[in-house]
């Protein structure tokens, strides 16, 4: 478990700045939820989604995730996703499991559900910790 003191106004601060709605085409917006992560080493890594016609998007969360991977981080001591009202969005299933995935330690994320709403990301899993992190490919 990362012991960091987790400043959620200002992830949500962080995460709210880059959610700003952009039509690129047609087909494709983006911006219209923004979001923020902090790492085990302090460090505020944000991300925006993006939607397509044809659902090859993606969440903020991911896009954040991204951000912090090619820093080469891989711990998430917490995470907030919010609309571009400024609304707290939990993560969806695929977002959880992607946190999840990235880093076994990462079972301990805190994570903004909704207003004042702090929980760990284990509890927001169906399952209880794996024993060991499974291999990819088998």
């Amino acid at each position: 478990m990362i012991d960091l003191e987790i400043d959620f106004r200002a992830l949500t601060i962080a995460a709210r700045a880059v959610a700003d709605e952009l039509v690129c085409s047609a087909d494709c917006k983006a911006g219209g939820v923004g979001a923020a992560l902090v790492s085990a080493t302090g460090t505020i890594y944000t991300g925006l989604c993006i939607d397509t016609g044809s659902s090859l998007g993606f969440c903020a969360e991911h896009a954040a995730v991204a951000d912090m991977l090619k820093h080469r981080e891989t711990r998430i001591a917490g995470i907030v996703a919010v609309t571009c009202e400024g609304n707290v969005l939990p993560p969806c299933g695929r977002c959880r499991e992607l946190i999840r995935q990235v880093d076994p330690a990462n079972w301990h994320t805190r994570v903004l559900v909704a207003e004042n709403v702090v929980v760990a990301l284990s509890e927001l899993l169906p399952y209880g910790q794996p024993s060991e992190p499974s291999q990819l490919g088998t």
